[in-house]
């Protein structure tokens, strides 16, 4: 019984391990680059501690059906349906890791427990899955002869009655109880009581880049370890007064502002990443990108050649965006932090009398976008329900959302039957995962070096048919468009692979008729949390309001800032890029010059310490403050 047991055990380790080597391969191009045998075998180290803890978890029904000390047990029947409990058990964790394998490529870290969420109001999972399972084929080939070889392989006890029951009882009882505290440090992750259980954060110290840690965890683990947890934990870096000195979110006015009533038009493109814009690339040689019309804009625009994400998915992409909101840990409003009282761009403008409404051409509820909307301030809501009623049922994608040339089409429509001053968003979903664009345009949009090429060409058209219209109506000349992406995501280029590559979208503001918002600026750090002050500021709006970012056209440029989370925090100013994992510096880099993070100035025996050590404690604040409001319902003034 004992043998057996300690061979299926092993035979789960295997299993981890090759759904892991699977993944390391196919994400290769993530990981190559940086790769050396010392960094690889200190990964798969710590591979085998995360490894233990889910093996223990998704195996603990079996464990504890083998050693239970019965003997009534010990007959066939018993056997096979413990059998099956192993085979479906590490079946699930198989396919768990399988599937990350692909998803990892969108969000840059192993799956959490709050993809339950994120998903819950989605009805059309099923097709997205087996479209996933019919372009991944391969992978399925994989997980049925892996899960043929552990129904094979599986090794059970001989079935007989214990004749000598004292000797049968005493040895299954010293059995269990010795396997009760080794389950329970394996689950741990360590033995003693000074250690602490592992988290996904441990695995930070098994790498040297964030996006590595994926390879040291496994699904299983980073689902279990979620489940019900507390994303936002206040740290007490410093006293709140040194806190509020090093950083303040809540924007006051200026005594000198005026207010001025224009239009706001913020567009949030899905999987617009910065690679993809030829301008903003300029110093990819032979490299053109696949944004004429973008090209074109950014010309009449106020851009910024270090501009960034805050997130790595939708649902971070939007309290960025619109709320100033950057995404810590786990997304805003999938934690209880978003019941908390919260504005917006659209909230803040509603107060000076504008008409709101936001534009998602998804199935109404779909992401949580609707209900997000409502929470900041938007008081009207335009989804594909409303779309199919006004116009008809013919434009749907059949996955995701209503096509963006059309739906782009009836933003521009809606937003003229308006009364100024309007505040609108639109989020757009054509450029994303199955990455398929209308019929009437295979050919117009060719294939690229990966399946998002030929989308973002079409989005690109949709936008430039979007301001072919607009510019037609009495309220263009009087409103400030914004544009940028929710994230990244299919990448060619290797610096855009990169920890601060993976975060790196445009934000674009134009004002037609106004030469002050123009240029491409290297001096400033932009990020998505910096568009609802800038967007305010440039208004001269005079309420105060919460908001992390900062005003771009009022603020120096040696104070401009991005700030994101990927496992490890990551702070850029100036010309360092700070990697910080909640206590203290793990890694800096000089990006500016060293794009693709190959130095690590972290104890270089020069200048820089002061300047590192100075925006450790700027981050500690930012991240302070960001977990104390989240906590304290402070995310208004």
């Amino acid at each position: 019984m004992l043998g057996s047991l300690v061979c299926n055990i092993v035979l789960s380790y295997f299993i981890f391990f090759v759904a892991r080597v699977v993944f390391f391969i196919v994400n290769s191009n993530f990981f190559i680059d940086y790769m050396s045998w010392q960094l690889l075998g200190d990964m798969f180290e710590g591979a085998l501690l995360f490894d233990t803890s889910a093996v223990v978890y998704c195996n603990l029904l079996y464990i504890v059906m083998v050693l239970l000390p019965f003997h009534y047990k010990e007959n066939a029947a018993y056997y096979r349906a413990t059998k099956w409990t192993y085979v479906i058990f590490n079946s699930v964790a198989l396919a768990a890791n399988l599937a990350d394998t692909v998803y990892f490529r969108f969000t840059g870290r192993r799956t959490t427990a709050t993809v339950f969420n994120e998903f819950g109001n989605e009805d059309n999972l099923l097709s997205i899955m087996l479209e996933e399972l019919a372009m991944h084929w391969w992978l399925l080939v994989v997980f049925v002869l892996l899960v043929w070889a552990v129904a094979r392989l599986y090794r059970k006890p001989q079935v007989e009655q214990p004749l000598r029951k004292v000797r049968y009882y005493a040895m299954q009882a010293v059995a269990f109880v010795v396997a009760i505290p080794l389950c329970v440090f394996g689950m741990r992750g360590g033995i003693g009581p000074t250690v602490r259980p592992i988290t996904i954060s441990n695995a930070n110290q098994y790498v040297n880049r964030p996006v590595e840690a994926a390879v040291v965890l496994n699904t299983p683990f980073s689902v279990i370890r979620t489940i019900g947890k507390k994303p936002f934990e206040t740290p007490h870096y410093m006293p709140d007064e040194e806190m509020v000195k090093l950083f303040n979110p809540v924007h006051e006015p200026a005594d000198s502002t005026e207010f001025s009533a224009k239009n706001v038009v913020v567009i949030i493109i899905e999987s617009f990443g910065k690679e993809y814009i030829g301008s903003l690339n300029r110093g990819e040689e032979g490299y053109e990108g696949f944004t004429p019309f973008t090209d074109e804009l950014v010309t009449r625009s106020l851009t910024f050649d270090h501009s960034y994400s805050n997130g790595r998915k939708s649902i971070d992409g939007m309290p960025s965006v619109l709320s100033g909101i950057p995404m810590f840990v786990e997304p805003f409003f999938l934690t209880p932090a978003s019941l908390n009282d919260v504005s917006g761009i659209a909230g803040e403008l509603d107060k000076k009398g504008y008409s709101t409404a936001f534009f998602h051409g998804a199935p109404n509820g779909s992401m949580g976008f609707q209900a997000f909307a409502r929470s900041t301030g938007f008081k009207q809501y335009f989804g594909k329900d409303e779309y199919e009623n006004e116009v008809g049922t013919g434009d749907f994608d059949g996955t995701w959302a209503v096509w963006d040339e059309p739906f782009m089409q009836y933003y521009c429509s809606v937003m003229s039957r308006m009364p100024q001053p309007f505040m609108t968003a639109i989020f757009t979903a054509t450029s994303h995962h199955p990455f398929v664009i209308p019929e009437q345009y295979r050919d117009t949009f060719p294939e690229g070096q990966v399946p998002i090429h030929k989308c973002i060409r079409y989005t690109d058209h949709a936008l430039c048919r979007f301001f072919e219209s607009a510019s037609r109506e009495d309220w263009f000349a009087n409103t400030l468009f914004v544009i940028t992406a929710d994230h990244t995501n299919q990448s060619c280029l290797p610096r855009y692979q990169t920890d601060l590559g993976l975060f790196e979208v445009p934000i674009i503001f134009y004002a037609p008729g106004d030469s002050t918002i123009a240029g491409v600026r290297s001096d400033a750090i932009a990020q998505q949390i910096d568009i609802m002050p800038t967007v305010l500021g440039y208004l001269g709006y005079d309420n105060p309001y919460v908001a992390f970012g900062c005003d771009l056209l009022a603020t120096s440029p040696a104070d401009t800032y991005a700030v994101n989370y990927n496992g490890l925090y990551q702070y850029v100013k100036g010309d360092y890029l700070l990697q910080f994992d909640g206590s203290k510096t793990c890694a800096a880099y000089k990006f500016r010059e060293d794009p693709m993070l190959k130095h690590n100035v972290l104890g270089d025996n020069d200048a820089s310490g002061d300047t590192i050590a100075h925006m450790e404690r700027e981050l500690k604040a930012i991240i302070q403050q960001y977990m104390q409001r989240m906590n304290g319902n402070g995310l208004v003034p």
